[in-house]
């Protein structure tokens, strides 16, 4: 064409990548299985979806819990919700994100539309696949395809894949000059945990906090906590070595519920007088969640559950808990509406507001997803 005719016509960019690309995808085809390193097909995004090549992914105990069956979902599935990654392409109506935008996968969308959107205080949006279990795009159908089967997505986003297909909705444009292999934990460990201080609970200076479980979530929120201005933080873990850790983060006390040959919520409210103002469970677990609600002040104590609870498991605990006017929670996503939150988080990362490197313990290629979840699952 003539640069005239350019200039009328402009080159049709993404139009040229919308075809289906052949790529290598972790598949998990059962429960209780290894992930399989296959090669996928990934079709085209349809209309207000976008194609991501993903960068670099991180490992969330949320993955595993599919693994076990304590998250039910369809298999045959491609796991992975915490990454960041290239548009390769874009499909028809998608207006705010372009080929070639850094951007972080949403597996808690943003549609601004449905009442969670447009609620001040809501943010769980009614197009997220969280508690669905379709394992499905929007429009009901998959892109992805491996020896001539249909495979599930997984929370919108299926980030254990070289490319990935999204709704305009679940994804974030971020700064360019970002680090993707650091700023992929926005996607979720680190906002969630930060967020379930600052967002959910409110943490107020000079406050008193304790966070069960000391993983990546549960450091993020002893960040959060201490942004907020904490006075006294007790990170409580079985597992010693992630002590060190905790108190670099910004935890005063380390504890071990081993130690005690008392139930730990006895032993902290010997420790703080009456509880701790605030208390998180960041771990999943339907005792440690009764705990933490034991746990803190009994008439404005606020209790977070942050830990994804378990698939077909109930709680029983003394009403009395809840009657003296202590306050029971959850979060999801630290209560950030994701659209709106993640690339300002982004910019707090590179502004040096936070720090992302002690939440990562190793760097893998991804071909040893099964190494990187064994190393999970063992606590290191």
């Amino acid at each position: 064409l003539s640069g005239d005719l350019k200039m009328q016509v402009p080159f049709p960019f993404s139009l040229l990548c919308l075809q289906v690309i052949k790529c290598k995808a972790a598949v998990l085809w059962e429960a209780n299985k290894p992930f399989s390193i296959e090669e996928v097909e990934v079709a085209p995004p349809k209309e207000h979806e976008v194609r991501i090549k993903i960068v670099a992914t991180g490992i969330c105990r949320s993955d595993d819990h599919v693994i076990t069956g304590a998250l039910v979902m369809p298999f045959p599935i491609i796991l992975g919700h915490e990454a960041a990654g290239v548009v390769e392409s874009v499909g028809q109506g998608v207006t705010s994100i372009k080929p070639g935008d850094k951007v972080i996968p949403l597996f808690l969308p943003q549609c601004g539309e449905c009442k969670s959107c447009l609620n001040t205080k809501g943010n769980l949006c009614c197009k997220t696949d969280l508690g669905t279990s379709a394992g499905l795009m929007p429009d009901g159908t998959t892109r992805f395809t491996c020896k001539g089967k249909a495979i599930h997505h997984f929370l919108g986003t299926s980030t254990f894949t070289e490319y990935t297909v999204v709704h305009e909705s679940a994804v974030a444009k971020i700064d360019p000059a970002a680090p993707l292999e650091k700023v992929c934990l926005i996607g979720c460990g680190f906002s969630t945990g930060y967020g379930a201080a600052l967002q959910t609970a409110k943490v107020k200076p000079g406050s008193t906090c304790a966070v069960f479980g000391l993983g990546g979530v549960g450091l993020s929120v002893v960040m959060g906590c201490k942004a907020a201005g904490a006075s006294r933080i007790f990170a409580v873990d079985i597992n010693k070595d992630k002590f060190a850790k905790a108190k670099e983060l910004g935890a005063t006390d380390c504890i071990n519920p081993k130690d005690f040959n008392k139930p730990i919520q006895e032993v902290l409210m010997e420790m703080t007088g009456q509880g701790v103002d605030y208390s998180f469970e960041v771990i999943g677990r339907t005792d440690t969640m009764t705990v933490a609600l034991a746990s803190c002040q009994y008439n404005y104590g606020v209790s977070v559950i942050v830990g994804v609870p378990p698939a077909a498991q109930k709680i029983t605990f003394d009403p009395m808990l809840l009657f003296t006017g202590r306050s029971w929670k959850g979060s999801v996503f630290g209560g950030w509406k994701s659209k709106d939150a993640v690339p300002k988080l982004v910019a707090d990362y590179m502004k040096k507001k936070f720090v992302l490197d002690p939440l990562i313990t190793h760097t893998l290629p991804w071909i040893k997803i099964n190494e990187g979840f064994d190393l999970l699952r063992t606590g290191k």
